[in-house]
């Protein structure tokens, strides 16, 4: 790439004095939110929305909590001419949801567009013209002076139409104005241009004025914008009766950052859309930048507790796919496969879950996802060649009750990982499961004891003497043997030496645990035994009776060490 010399910086910085948002880190309460999903994202798909699909999809933003919606350029479109006057003649639009418009600054458009929002009870009408150097000189071919009268003179029509509308239909109205192509607009006529229209609009205390300010397309890095929007807030007339709205494209691919550091610099606004579709790279991601405040504790007045939803809604609508790293909505934004990350996720979920804590502060998870309608299990921690046992032992405990002991889980981890690493696919719970069970759950062959009782030993004065009568069937022969033990395995085991087979094993551990905990739950055994090589082997057991399944996590131990021909006549 070797013709970067044809570019040059193209916007137009501020001095320093304009930084004094840098002294703020973190944004204290959510911007107001105004989607342009149906006007701004609309345009951009391929194959625009049809007439039903942007009633379901406003219907939608409605839910998830929108109170300002902009609904489309209803004199630029009959399908957005006649969407609008459908959900306001059928009652679609709630009392507290402001519909907003979009017009340019010519006589006959402002007019169609009135007659479009005619009966709303409340209306944002939005005008623009360009105003960058680059529009004014090559596209529009117009001075400063001709560019400001374009704005002015509609900003009159405007003003002129609502008064009518409100007398005759009592529509509460809004104006809002764009210099568009702001960020290549020189920062003392983007103030000039909007402060002539504000002039115009004369707002009040009841009756407040938008300045948009948007990022047509994104020219600089996001605290150039930021410090541009601080200049615009200083400079407006009449501020504190003005709402600084902004609206960032993403170009450079810093519309959330721009977004976010524009609200720190005076934003009190956002036009954005689900997942940031717009023209271009789109715009700004409204999901992103609301859920990156909720992650600060900020409460961003949507609901994004059903993301799934929301992002089957989003697809469906627009045709484009939701990335699967996108920030909170992707399908793989809270999975791990690594190993160690794995393990750092359950011990802090475990950790949180157990200590009370009032705030989340788990390893790699910035928000729980069960905030967002996720489930750890299917979400969390996800199993390829790259996870460890922790993540293994977190699945089969989350899912399936196993509480793996601590020393089992290394090779559990690598017996799962070998088998996902060489079928090179991920594995989903139930496969885990599966090699988990085939390997180490009730394995009755050779060995099989299919009847076991169990007595105090006669001569024995402790509660731990036991006496056994068991049934066992070894590489298809039948055994009957009576055996006395300090326990119940310690039996099993030396009725098991009185077969024609040497067992040359010591117990190493035993743990035990309910797979659930309703009263009729299975329970789960877990067997560790040496043999005289130093090898030791697992065996798990399941059964109603926990003395039942410790003597089959028994029984699958010793046959797990027959694999290795170490149980010999």
């Amino acid at each position: 790439m070797n013709n970067y010399n044809k570019y040059r910086v193209g916007y137009f910085p501020v001095g320093n004095e304009y930084m004094e948002w840098t002294k703020k880190d973190h944004i204290e309460k959510a911007p107001a939110w105004c989607s342009v999903d149906l006007r701004d994202g609309n345009q951009a798909l391929i194959v625009p929305m049809t007439l039903a699909e942007k009633v379901e999809f406003f219907k939608y933003l409605v839910k998830i909590g929108f109170k300002e919606i902009e609904v489309g350029f209803p004199a630029a479109s009959a399908t957005e001419y006649h969407f609008l006057r459908k959900i306001i003649d059928e009652k679609i639009v709630p009392d507290d949801v402001t519909l907003q418009v979009l017009t340019q600054s010519r006589r006959h458009i402002i007019r169609k567009t009135f007659d479009a929002i005619k009966g709303a009870p409340k209306a944002v009408v939005h005008l623009y013209n360009s105003t960058s150097v680059a529009q004014r000189e090559q596209v529009f071919k117009k001075s400063k002076e001709e560019i400001i009268k374009i704005a002015t003179d509609g900003a009159e029509l405007i003003k002129e139409y609502a008064e009518k509308a409100a007398e005759t239909e009592g529509t509460e109205f809004t104006f809002e104005y764009s210099p568009e192509s702001f960020t290549g607009t020189e920062m003392d006529f983007a103030a000039e241009i909007c402060n002539a229209v504000i002039d115009i609009w004369q707002p009040t205390p009841e009756r407040k004025v938008i300045i948009n300010l948007p990022a047509t397309v994104a020219m600089s890095m996001p605290h150039v914008y930021a410090s541009q929007i601080e200049y615009m807030c200083k400079h407006l007339h009449n501020r504190e009766n003005i709402i600084v709205s902004l609206h960032p494209h993403n170009d450079r691919g810093t519309a959330v950052a721009d977004a976010e550091l524009g609200i720190l610099a005076g934003g009190d606004r956002i036009e954005g859309t689900l997942f940031g579709n717009g023209e271009r790279t789109g715009n700004v991601d409204i999901v992103t930048v609301a859920m990156n405040m909720y992650s600060h504790g900020i409460d961003p007045g949507l609901d994004f507790s059903n993301m799934p939803e929301c992002v089957e809604m989003y697809e469906k609508f627009t045709d484009i796919k939701v990335h699967p790293r996108q920030p909170y909505g992707g399908k793989l934004v809270f999975a791990a496969f690594s190993g160690s990350h794995q393990d750092a996720i359950a011990k802090g979920m475990k950790h949180y879950e157990e200590s009370g804590k009032e705030h989340w502060d788990c390893p790699y998870l910035p928000v729980d996802p069960k905030d967002l309608g996720r489930e750890y299990e299917a979400d969390v921690i996800r199993i390829n060649s790259q996870s460890g046992k922790g993540g293994v032992a977190y699945i089969m405990e989350k899912n399936f009750g196993y509480m793996i002991p601590q020393a089992m889980r290394e090779e559990l981890g690598y017996l799962v990982k070998d088998i996902s690493d060489r079928k090179h696919k991920e594995l989903v719970p139930s496969e885990v499961f599966d090699v988990f069970s085939k390997e180490y759950i009730n394995v009755f062959d050779p060995i099989d004891i299919t009847e076991a009782e169990f007595f105090r030993a006669a001569d024995s004065k402790s509660t731990q003497g036991v006496k056994t009568k068991m049934k066992v069937t070894i590489k298809g022969r039948k055994y009957e043997f009576e055996a006395d033990g300090n326990g119940h395995l310690d039996a099993i085991s030396n009725g098991l030496r009185k077969a024609p087979y040497t067992f040359d094993y010591k117990f190493i551990t035993y743990s035990e645990n309910a797979l659930s905990a309703e009263s009729h739950s299975k329970a789960g055994a877990y067997v560790c035994i040496e043999n005289e090589q130093g090898q030791q082997f697992w065996g798990v057991g399941t059964h109603e009776d926990i003395i039942l399944a410790s003597v089959n996590a028994l029984v699958s131990a010793i046959n797990r060490e027959n694999k290795v021909d170490h149980f010999v006549e």
